[in-house]
């Protein structure tokens, strides 16, 4: 009698405990909404698939997923060697601590930015993104829509110095290089990276090295602010492409903008990602990055929406103020791109990763946050 009374106290505390962990999840998806995911295959990836499911994806995983590696590492090994041959007896720029291949001009240059156009709308192809709906909004559109958001859009002719998008998935920088080919910041070890390294160094990419003490280095922000500055007065210079969220979302969501892409107060191009879907969502919130690209390239078909909004002028008082400026691009961005503004960032992610993975010290966290 007392072993089984036992038991049931074990039973009743094990669900008690259940419940306490679920609750605290949802209070989490409530505070961090711009991370949850909401598609068939649930947080993390590891929700319980019904059978239909199950059946497509086991099919995908012996006959989608090998044919898209193969087509996409013989993409990524062809784009390295078109890359490896343009820069043949070429020295690498080392200014400001960086290490790029952006400054090559002629031939060499045409044929690793119009290569590297091709081949990254390729590779998209390969792992289904067969079309791409882009919207080219003009200035006559968005300037009602500037007036209610109490935002400056000029009509200037001036080049623009950067490119600004919200970050949904990695699928966005392939996108941005088949549409632009611009610069992004990267980590140092990017550089590093077999094959990838290369093709980075082409694109011009902003090496990230927190760990440079030494007294002239500028960092981060001061090269990006070098870059924009350079491509906006100089046309044949790649443009900066920058995510100033910072981190991904779930795609329905904008959150807070760093000032890096607006502290040259150069005008930006504001452009705004969306991955509809319907079985498995193409963003990468809160999923971990192998369990992503395999079910992601499981999906028979993977659909990206693309607005383009009309180059942003800064006002003078933008140009004097980032922050106002940042802010204001991204009220505009969140209008257009009918997306919801969210106040939370890179901290909160963390927090909310860190709960679906069990931690138990969340609910503490939790009402920290709440203090």
């Amino acid at each position: 009698m007392e072993s089984q009374l036992k038991d049931l106290h074990s039973t009743h505390d094990d669900a008690s405990a259940s419940s306490a962990a679920d609750y605290h999840i949802q209070e989490l998806e409530k505070k961090f909404a711009a991370y949850v995911r909401n598609d068939v295959y649930g947080a993390m990836g590891r929700g319980e698939l019904p059978l239909k499911e199950k059946f497509l994806l086991g099919v995908a995983l012996v006959t989608l997923l090998p044919l898209r590696i193969i087509f996409g590492m013989t993409i990524l090994v062809v784009y390295y060697l078109i890359c490896r041959i343009c820069t043949l007896f070429s020295a690498p720029n080392r200014e400001e601590e960086q290490d790029d291949y952006a400054h090559l001009g002629g031939w060499r240059r045409a044929v690793i930015v119009q290569s590297g156009r091709f081949l990254s709308r390729s590779l998209l192809f390969v792992v289904g993104f067969y079309w791409i709906n882009e919207t080219r909004k003009d200035s006559t559109c968005t300037q009602e829509n500037s007036k209610k958001e109490g935002t400056h859009l000029s009509e200037e002719q001036e080049s623009p110095g950067a490119i600004v998008s919200n970050h949904v998935s990695y699928f966005d920088i392939l996108y941005h290089m088949s549409s632009s080919f611009p610069s992004f910041v990267a980590k140092r070890s990017v550089a590093k990276i077999p094959l990838v390294g290369l093709i980075s160094k082409c694109l011009g990419c902003v090496y990230v090295q927190r760990e440079s003490k030494s007294s002239d280095f500028k960092g981060v922000a001061g090269v990006v602010t070098d870059r924009v500055h350079e491509a906006h007065q100089n046309n044949s210079a790649p443009m900066m492409m920058l995510f100033p969220e910072g981190t991904t979302t779930n795609g329905d969501y904008l959150l807070p903008f760093k000032t890096g892409a607006f502290l040259a107060g150069a005008p930006v191009v504001p452009v705004i990602l969306r991955y509809p879907y319907q079985r498995f969502s193409p963003a990468w919130d809160t999923i971990t990055g192998v369990r992503h690209v395999v079910l992601l390239l499981c999906q028979f078909v993977n659909h990206m929406e693309v607005i383009h909004l009309p180059i942003y002028h800064p006002s003078q008082q933008e140009k004097d103020d980032p922050k106002q400026y940042a802010n204001n691009v991204r009220r505009l961005m969140a209008t257009e791109g009918n997306l919801i503004l969210s106040d939370i960032g890179l901290a909160e992610k963390r927090i909310y990763h860190a709960a679906l993975n069990g931690n138990n010290r969340l609910p503490s966290v939790l009402h920290q946050k709440d203090d």
